[in-house]
């Protein structure tokens, strides 16, 4: 009786080790996907704001809640399947299509920069970007197109992000796999569009602060926050832009190594360790710098090259 019931608490043990080594997997695997995915989530974050300005204070949080909601849609019913099927039937087609989706974002990148450069200091409005008036318009149906611009740029973004999280944890198990890109898909849509959330809001914040009755130090916080916002997005457009190049850039060096073209990536790395070697103490900081500055202009180069002939052919089909 006794040895029956210590083999079952041997079972009960071994089967709660098991368990937690799994936990153990998953949680690694959650951590290393979502840190190899931290440039697109920076991109998502920076390019997210934008949908949600132009309309009152009390419609900007159910805006966001809404492309939120669109988001996890998404990463949960249309990637995460397709991710698991490519991995189980396809793994080779892995990097071919994650190679896809980053010269998607070199090109992205390199169309921001393009117009950076070509239109500085020209106004320029369209409905997928923030919007101040909008006379003669009907604003629910401005409100959904804006909803659905975001959810279609952020099935881009989410897609680039399980791809990438699926290329950190191939070899786990099935079962694994799903538990982790699951993991990753909520926790990166929660921080994103938190954070988002704080950063439409923080203008407010800064008008609260001043209000009426305010304390000294509460005035001089709100009014840095309110003339501090506008810098901080497009700041976060800067990042954003940068972030596309040097995660698009880094993926193509990466999938060309793979595929047999070693010589960009080990250029690219070649950059890293010297800096990395001459640094000192902050080598390994400087060494990270390198290696996103060669992979943002391997991006920048790539993009341009996509964006040249997307241009030409767009030419050549208006002559047509």
């Amino acid at each position: 009786m006794s040895s029956g019931l210590l083999a079952l608490l041997d079972d009960i043990a071994l089967i709660a080790r098991a368990a937690a080594a799994s936990v153990d997997d998953v949680a690694a695997g959650v951590a290393k996907a979502g840190a190899k995915a931290a440039g697109v989530v920076i991109d998502d974050a920076a390019v997210t704001p934008a949908y949600a300005t132009g309309f009152t204070p009390d419609r900007e949080l159910p805006i966001i809640w809404k492309i939120a909601k669109g988001s996890l849609r998404n990463k949960l019913v249309l990637l995460l399947p397709a991710a698991l099927l490519l991995s189980q039937f396809l793994p080779w087609a892995i990097v071919p299509l994650l190679m896809l989706g980053g010269l998607y974002l070199c090109f992205e990148g390199a169309e921001k920069v393009v117009e950076k450069v070509l239109h500085h200091g020209e106004d320029h409005v369209d409905r997928d970007g923030p919007v101040d008036e909008m006379e003669g318009y009907d604003l629910a149906s401005f409100e959904n197109e804006r909803v659905t611009g975001a959810v279609r740029t952020d099935l881009i973004l989410s897609a680039e992000i399980m791809a990438i999280a699926l290329a950190q944890v191939e070899t786990l198990p099935f079962a694994m796999r799903a538990a982790v890109l699951a993991l990753v898909g909520v926790g990166i849509t929660a921080l994103v569009y938190g954070a988002v959330a704080l950063l439409v809001k923080l203008d407010d914040i800064g008008l609260h602060m001043c209000g009426e009755g305010a304390g000294r130090p509460s005035r001089r916080i709100g009014l840095a926050l309110l003339h501090g916002t506008p810098r901080v997005l497009d700041g976060l457009a800067a990042i954003g832009t940068a972030a596309m190049l040097w995660v698009g850039g880094g993926i193509l060096l990466h999938g060309s190594e793979e595929l047999g073209w070693p010589a960009p990536a080990a250029l690219a790395h070649a950059v890293e360790h010297g800096l990395a070697a001459a640094g000192g103490a902050i080598g390994g900081v400087l060494g990270w710098i390198g290696y996103a500055a060669a992979a943002a202009l391997a991006g920048l180069l790539a993009g341009g090259i996509v964006a040249a002939a997307v241009t030409l052919g767009q030419r050549a089909l208006r002559r047509s």
